[in-house]
């Protein structure tokens, strides 16, 4: 016999988005303390995406983190356009983040680039960036 689902679900259910409280991770300490709300959990978590290699850690879904491993001995035509797709697709997987722009990249050390960009976020307007190795 197969179960009916008829009268199961309620027709009128409410969906309510869940908070952004999280643990506090301060950046250069080695340790966990406090919490993190709205805007500094959004700053917590580009942070953490951004340096989390994707598809390196079983712990994280395929959709979270980004690909930089394989940028290495690549040209520089090829790897920034490539990082700014790439940062673009890994950053919009969260729902909080509407839009990634204003990307700058600067060649200052030998064999390194560092890209800067705004991410919009339902929090307000976040700079963030990265140093990635090529």
């Amino acid at each position: 016999m197969i179960p009916s689902v008829n009268g199961f679900l309620p027709k009128d259910f409410e969906i309510r988005e869940q908070p952004t409280h999280t643990y506090k991770m301060p950046p250069g300490e080695n340790r966990i303390h406090g919490f993190a709300d709205d805007r500094e959990a959004m700053c917590q978590a580009i942070h953490k995406i951004l340096l989390t290699e994707r598809y390196g850690h079983v712990i994280y879904s395929g959709n979270y983190g980004i690909e930089t491993l394989d940028l290495y001995g690549q040209p520089v035509s090829y790897v920034c356009p490539e990082l700014k797709r790439r940062v673009t697709e890994a950053l919009t997987w969260d729902e909080r983040v509407k839009s990634v722009d204003g990307f700058t990249f600067d060649f200052g050390q030998k064999g390194t680039i560092h890209v800067t960009f705004t991410v919009h976020t339902v929090f307000g307007d976040i700079v963030a960036g990265r140093e990635v190795g090529i």
